[in-house]
């Protein structure tokens, strides 16, 4: 009898355009690197953001409908901020317009349900929230209704996302100086300044995994966040992973900074 083949569970932060950099990433993690087909044993949770800054933005809406078509068990899309630029209404001015084709390709994810606002990856034991920006603890409590367990969490959140509930799209301080009328949603909250620090001071119900911002300013080499959160948050330079660990669980951050040029080095979480 064949042993049931073994799951590498993978997360990958905002891609920004940047298709050659998440082709390599995924010949890293061991796709085939002429016809970039995932490994039985891979499946991979994209964070959102796949589109602006970067020169590639079609070819990276192109690469991952190829995944989502051929190999949908294998590939979970999260929806960003600049994904749904797209979808909704734009709240922001962005100086880059999407071809016609990839913005039609992502609606179509959008509208069958393939772009998602929430999903849950269990390493070591324990099961994360991932979303794009991470949930607050007002969040939490006030529109999620307090869920325990990070399943029902994203059960909710991709509940409100299908009825289009504005709670979800809210957006804080990244794009307004200051938080709009109720909690930043988890497509906006910023680490640093909202998603960590509203955590300080109450038990995480479940850790979480997110993209957007980062508490570390990979850039500078220097930490954007305060002391508190510094003291009990962890650096790894060469994935350009933070974590940090509070009460009752981690909030881990896998946005890998990638501007006009992709970085280097950067990976996947936990691959």
């Amino acid at each position: 009898m064949t042993a049931p083949t073994a799951v590498r569970r993978v997360v990958i932060g905002d891609v920004g355009g940047h298709a050659t950099a998440l082709f390599a990433e995924l010949v890293r993690l061991g796709a085939d690197p002429g016809t970039g087909r995932l490994p039985a044993d891979l499946q991979v949770v994209q964070l959102g953001d796949l589109v602006h800054r970067g020169p590639d933005s079609e070819q990276v809406v192109a690469l991952v409908d190829g995944y989502l078509t051929h190999q949908p068990d294998q590939w979970t899309q999260l929806v960003g901020n600049h994904e749904m630029q797209y979808l909704r209404q734009p709240v922001f001015e962005w100086p880059e317009r999407l071809h016609a084709h990839a913005i039609e390709t992502m609606r179509r994810w959008w509208g069958s349900g393939q772009l998602a606002m929430a999903a849950t990856v269990k390493s070591a034991g324990e099961v994360h929230l991932v979303t794009h920006a991470g949930v607050t603890a007002e969040f939490w409590e006030t529109v999620l209704g307090s869920p325990r367990t990070a399943a029902d969490a994203a059960e909710v959140l991709n509940s409100l996302a299908a009825q289009g509930s504005d709670d979800v799209f809210r957006a804080g301080v990244m794009l307004h100086g200051t938080a709009d009328e109720g909690p930043v949603g988890p497509l906006w909250a910023s680490a640093a300044t909202e998603l960590v620090p509203s955590w300080l001071h109450r038990p995480l119900p479940f850790s979480q995994v997110h993209g957007h911002s980062t508490v570390f300013d990979w850039a500078r080499d220097r930490f954007r966040a305060a002391e508190p959160i510094r003291a009990v948050t962890s650096v790894d330079r060469s994935a350009r992973h933070e974590t940090t660990t509070l009460a009752g669980g981690r909030i881990i951050g896998v946005d890998p900074g990638h501007g006009r040029a992709p970085v280097h080095p950067w990976r996947g979480w936990p691959g």
